[in-house]
């Protein structure tokens, strides 16, 4: 036993010895020496001939180019830099073979891929980041960048669509015109708004519409004129015309300078049992208005200007009373001048108030009226109020001031009292629509010893849309004239409905009812109304 367990000793020894030597053998004879200095050669640093190298391990990246080392990082990437090789001397177990390779089979040592860390920064002109642009996670641009650059494209604006009921109108040159006609008939039970023995009768009604606007690039003209005629069968003596209309031409001389120019007319006539008059009359006498005004507004950063300038005349035609004698009112025609200044200020986007102060002088053709009375007078007015867009859900402009008018009379005591205007829209559902409009003013008037009256009109309006072609509106008036001087009060209210409903785009039918009472201090002075009508709209 112990001659074999020997023999198996020497066996193996020899065996290990045998395949040190041949590894030796085998390794020897690729080695040259180094004979490029006169360094003395160390064991480790061995030249290896470069057709015995081993082929590259097919499945690592291929080394890049010397050139590739030298590209420039790009902004908001964190490049991780090549590490240099450790000069520690390893371990004999995992010491590896240095090998230096000579000519062309010299590679470059292959830097570590780059990391990202974050998304790029935008450049600016000069090829360097930009503080000012971040990315974010939104599209919306915030703030534009001075250099014109933009980190995001905008967003697409909403796309809204034309309502397919409206009239598309006619074009005239650079101008759009939109006529309009409306024929209703119906019924109205005191077509002369008299206080007894009142009748009532068919009507026929017929208005006519025609707005015209500009399509101009940089100023704009805008005008509508509303006609209408009545004609009663059972009382022709009631029958009447009325109209309104308006034009305006705004100049924009510069981005802070506008020159405004407006023109306005009306058309109304008399109630028969007014209290202006001397005698009761039978029909009703018309009464002109016509006007125009023209103002600049100048703009310094918020801070606005504006001054107006208007002139207006009033003209009222002659009367009959109940015997067919003449009732005289030219002594009540006249012109009224006044100016405007109004100073506002932009506390933020669509939020303005104001200050504004106004004179004017009423003069009247006669000297004085039938009475015996100077009726002309001059009047000063101070305002305080505000202009707002909230969110396009409530815009509009209030204001409230003192008026105090003096009269060249001195019979005739200063006419003093609270004014104001309100004219508001509110949104409040995409279907609704609330509007409201107030106005105090102070009126001339021809009974004896009173100066005036202060007139004060409230009203109401709401509409609702139950179709894309279907509104019903709503609405309520109230009016209160005070004769300062014998105490008389009239108080005319207004309450009514009305409906639309769209065929097309040029026609449709239009209905309406509405209520009205006047309440008189006066003894035997009220009266009631109903009017029902029903017509056609042709518009283009």
């Amino acid at each position: 036993m112990r001659l074999g367990h020997g023999v198996s000793m020497a066996a193996l020894l020899l065996c290990a010895t045998a395949g040190i030597a041949t590894a030796q053998t085998s390794t020897a004879q690729y080695v040259v020496p180094d004979i490029r200095g006169t360094q003395e050669v160390n064991p480790r640093d061995v030249t290896v001939d470069p057709r015995f190298l081993q082929p590259e391990n097919p499945f690592q990246p291929a080394a890049r180019r010397p050139s590739d080392t030298a590209a420039t990082a790009l902004p908001g990437v964190d490049v991780v830099p090549p590490q240099p090789a450790s000069r520690r001397a390893l371990s004999r177990a995992s010491r590896p073979v240095q090998a230096r390779v000579s000519g062309n089979a010299r590679r470059a040592i292959r830097p570590v891929p780059r990391q990202l860390t974050g998304m790029p920064l935008p450049m600016d002109a000069t090829g360097q980041p930009s503080p000012r642009l971040r990315p974010t996670t939104s599209t919306r641009i915030l703030a534009p960048a001075p250099d014109g650059l933009q980190p995001y494209p905008p967003r697409a604006p909403v796309r809204t669509l034309p309502d397919p009921w409206e009239p598309l109108g006619l074009r005239v040159g650079s101008f759009v015109v939109s006529p309009a006609i409306t024929q209703s008939l119906g019924y109205d039970t005191n077509p002369n708004r008299s206080p007894t023995a009142a009748k009532g009768s068919a009507v026929s009604r017929t208005d006519g519409e025609l707005n015209v606007r500009s399509d101009w690039s940089t100023h704009s003209f805008t005008s509508s004129l509303r006609g209408g005629y009545s004609y009663y069968a059972n009382q022709r003596d009631a029958s009447r015309p009325d109209a309104t209309g308006v034009a305006n031409l705004k100049l924009n001389l510069s981005r802070d300078t506008d020159i405004d120019l407006d023109g306005r007319l009306s058309l109304d006539t008399q109630r028969p049992g007014s209290t202006n008059f001397s005698a009761t009359t039978t029909e009703r006498p018309n009464v002109y208005g016509y006007g125009a005004s023209a103002g600049v507004t100048q703009r310094y950063n918020r801070l606005s200007l504006n001054l107006r300038g208007s002139v207006d005349r009033t003209t009222y035609d002659n009367a009959k009373d109940s015997l067919g004698a003449l009732i005289q009112q030219s002594d009540r025609n006249a012109v009224q001048y006044g100016a405007r200044a109004r100073v506002g200020y932009e506390v933020s986007p669509g939020v303005q108030p104001f200050v504004e102060i106004a004179a004017d002088t009423r003069v009247f053709d006669s000297s004085t009226d039938r009475s015996g009375f100077k009726r002309s007078s001059t009047g000063v007015t101070g305002r305080v109020g505000s202009s707002f867009e909230v969110t396009r859900l409530l815009t509009g402009e209030v204001s409230v001031g003192y008026q105090n008018r003096g009269y060249d009379d001195q019979r005739l005591r200063d006419l003093r009292g609270v004014v104001g205007d309100a004219a508001l829209i509110w949104s409040a559902t995409p279907l609704t629509t609330v509007t409201l409009r107030g106005a105090t003013e102070l009126a001339d008037t021809t009974l004896p010893n009173v100066s005036g009256s202060i007139n004060r009109r409230l009203g109401v309006e709401v509409a609702h849309a139950l179709r894309r072609n279907w509104t019903v509106t709503g609405f309520a008036n109230a009016t209160r004239a005070s004769y300062d001087g014998n105490g008389l009060t009239e108080d005319t209210y207004q309450l009514g409905v009305r409906t639309e409903y769209k065929l097309t785009r040029t026609t449709s039918i239009r209905a309406s009812f509405t209520h009205e009472r006047l309440k008189s201090t006066t003894a035997g002075s009220d009266y009631t109304a109903n009017i029902v009508l029903v017509g056609l709209r042709m518009q283009l």
